[in-house]
C-alpha cells in the first residue's frame, strides 16, 4: 500500500512492529523551538504542549496538536475531535449565505482507523511525494528521562532527492498505534521539521509526569454537537462552495 504525504504536522510520525498494549498512564510536557538559520516565529500558545495518556488513550488541548481544532481524543483506532466552525458560519451567514445545518458550528467529528492503514510505511517507497521509514535500534538517546529510539522518514520529492527527517520515540508510553502521530507504537519525543527555506521547528519532550491522570482528565468539553456524516459532508461542501463564490467575485 502506497503512502502520500500529508500537511498536518501530527502525521509526521510513524513506526512499524507490535509490541504488547502499554500501561502507562501520564502526561507528556513538549517545548517547540525553532532552531533552523532561518528564524520562525512562534505564537505563544504553540511554543509549548502536552498530551494526557493512559494505555490506548490520549487527549489533547495545545494548539500544536489540534491542527485547528479545540480538543482531540484518541482511544485505540478512534479519534473525536472538538471542531469549531461558528467563526466561518457566522462570517457567511452576515454574507447572506444559508446553510442546511442551523446550529452555532461547534461539532464532534468522529473517525476510526484501521490497523492496515499503517501495514507498510516501513517499505522503502522512493516515489515522488511517498515517504517510509527507516529504523536505527541500535541507535538511543535520552529524552525527558526516557530511553528513546531513533527513527528517520525518508521523502523524495520530484527530482528523486531525498528529505529525511529524524525523530525520537518510545514504545514504553502511548498506543500501541498512535493515530494521532500517523501509527506510530508509542509516542514521539523529540523531532526536527525542515519547514524550507531553512526554517526548522523542533519539538522535544521535556517532562513526563507518571500517574498523575483520572478519567475526568478525557472527558471531552461541553457545547459539542454530533452530525451524523451525511450531516456533516453536506455542511463541508456547503461552506466550501460558499467561500468560493467570494473568493470569485
Amino acid at each position: 500500500m502506497k503512502r502520500t504525504i500529508l500537511l498536518a504536522a501530527a502525521v509526521l510520525f510513524a513506526t512499524g512492529g507490535l509490541m504488547a498494549q502499554n500501561t502507562f498512564k501520564g502526561v507528556v510536557k513538549y517545548k517547540v523551538e525553532s532552531t533552523g538559520e532561518v528564524p520562525v516565529e512562534l505564537r505563544e500558545e504553540t511554543r509549548s504542549a502536552e498530551i494526557k495518556v493512559s494505555g490506548d488513550d490520549m487527549f489533547t488541548k495545545s494548539v500544536i496538536f489540534t491542527q485547528g481544532s479545540d480538543a482531540i481524543l484518541i482511544q485505540g483506532l478512534k479519534t473525536t475531535q472538538c471542531v469549531n466552525y461558528s467563526m466561518y458560519l457566522n462570517a457567511l451567514r452576515g454574507e447572506g449565505f444559508e446553510f442546511t445545518y442551523q446550529g452555532d458550528g461547534k461539532l464532534l467529528v468522529k473517525g476510526e482507523a484501521k490497523a492496515s492503514d499503517f501495514d507498510s510505511v516501513d517499505i522503502p517507497d522512493t516515489e515522488p511525494g511517498h515517504f517510509y521509514y527507516e529504523y536505527i535500534p541500535s541507535e538511543t538517546k535520552q529524552v525527558a528521562g526516557m530511553t528513546a529510539k531513533k527513527m528517520i522518514r525518508h521523502t523524495y520529492d520530484e527530482e528523486g532527492v531525498d528529505h529525511p527527517m529524524t525523530m525520537w520515540y518510545s514504545d514504553e508510553i502511548g498506543p500501541r498505534i498512535n493515530v494521532l502521530f500517523g501509527g506510530i507504537k508509542g509516542m514521539p519525543l523529540e523531532c526536527t521539521m525542515d519547514a524550507g527555506e531553512g526554517r526548522a521547528i523542533t519539538y522535544t519532550a521535556t517532562e513526563i509526569v507518571k500517574g498523575k491522570v483520572k478519567e475526568t482528565d478525557f472527558l471531552l468539553p461541553d457545547g459539542y454537537e454530533t452530525l451524523s456524516e451525511e450531516e456533516l459532508e453536506t455542511l463541508g461542501t456547503e461552506i466550501h462552495d460558499a467561500i468560493e463564490l467570494l473568493q470569485g467575485e
